[in-house]
């Protein structure tokens, strides 16, 4: 159960970036695996986090392009995986598995939003596939080496746009019988990333293993809106008439790339964090709890997104969907 959900007294917040966070901390002999590590978020924080001493890790369903956006890096490891093909996952998993004793920190950046319908091999929705079920799947398979690690933590990126109907994402979560609608599958995709944490931490702290999920806040320079129209990030105003990225962090929400990137290291590495599990963070520090009928904000996690009770139901039909367990 999250009983850690309220801010606390972090030294940074929404200005801050990954430089900032990651200073003064030392990641050797320690060993990092992020999906999506290759671009726009996953890849600033590579940068940090390898700058820190850590061994990376980076799986690619694009090899090419990893190589190329990692080139600067010649001791990183890419490996491909697919996230959305479980054969693929599986397959990583072993060499990853046969390489590796121990994993420190796991951090499921990788995802797709508002993307037209599609379905993975087993019929799964894209968006449910490649941001919850194929990060599901990737823990479990890693779980051995999260166990075998001392303080292991787990991160998942949740979203601002979370707020959903938990009762449609528990019993219809692939839009089967229902119309689909790709702005509701992304929200309740980063409903599921928080709830996934809070399952995987209240499992996880009695092997010394805490998982977290993030808002990394609302960035235009990533590969995240290209299934969106062109016209949405004016229409948003993520970007002014000249086309140039609109940067207000403490207001909108809108980021830098090294704005945004720095949660994901801060809920990765920061000392603020030990004994404490399961919470969603937001500008560097653990976002609020909305109670019903709270207006949302900036930083708060809805109610439904942090129960322990959708985060055990949700838990159990990923295992039922995958066929993954932890072992």
């Amino acid at each position: 159960m999250t009983t850690f959900q309220k801010p606390i007294d972090s030294p940074f917040g929404a200005t801050s970036t990954a430089d900032d966070v990651i200073r003064g901390i030392d990641l050797k002999g320690k060993t990092v695996l992020v999906t999506g590590g290759y671009s726009g978020l996953g890849l600033d924080a590579v940068r940090v986090l390898h700058g820190a001493g850590a061994k990376i890790i980076v799986p690619a369903r694009d090899l090419a392009k990893a190589r190329n956006n990692l080139a600067l890096f010649p001791d990183i490891t890419i490996d491909v995986m697919d996230l959305m093909d479980p054969a693929s996952v599986n397959n990583f998993a072993e060499r990853f598995l046969a390489a590796n004793t121990q994993l420190d920190i796991l951090i499921n950046c990788a995802g797709v939003m508002a993307a037209p319908l599609s379905r993975d091999s087993r019929g799964n929705e894209s968006q449910f596939s490649t941001n919850v079920l194929g990060h599901f799947q990737l823990t479990c398979r890693l779980w051995p080496a999260l166990i075998a690690a001392t303080g292991a933590r787990v991160v998942a990126l949740s979203s601002a746009n979370h707020h959903v109907e938990t009762t449609e994402l528990l019993h219809d979560p692939n839009f089967r019988h229902r119309e689909y609608d790709p702005w509701k599958a992304y929200a309740q995709s980063k409903a599921a990333c928080a709830l996934f944490a809070v399952a995987l931490d209240s499992i996880g702290k009695r092997h010394g293993v805490r998982a977290f999920s993030v808002h990394p806040g609302g960035i235009y320079e990533t590969g995240l809106l290209r299934h969106t129209p062109d016209s949405l990030p004016a229409s948003f105003g993520m970007i002014d008439g000249e086309g140039k990225p609109v940067i207000d962090p403490e207001k909108t929400g809108f980021k830098t790339v090294r704005q945004g990137s720095s949660t994901i290291v801060w809920a990765a590495t920061s000392p603020l964090l030990e004994g404490k599990g399961g919470v969603y963070c937001a500008d560097n520090n653990i976002g609020s709890q909305l109670r019903e009928g709270d207006e949302r904000t900036l930083t708060g996690v809805a109610l439904n997104a942090t129960d322990p009770v959708n985060a055990g139901r949700l838990w159990h039909l990923s295992e039922e969907l995958t066929g993954s367990r932890l072992d």
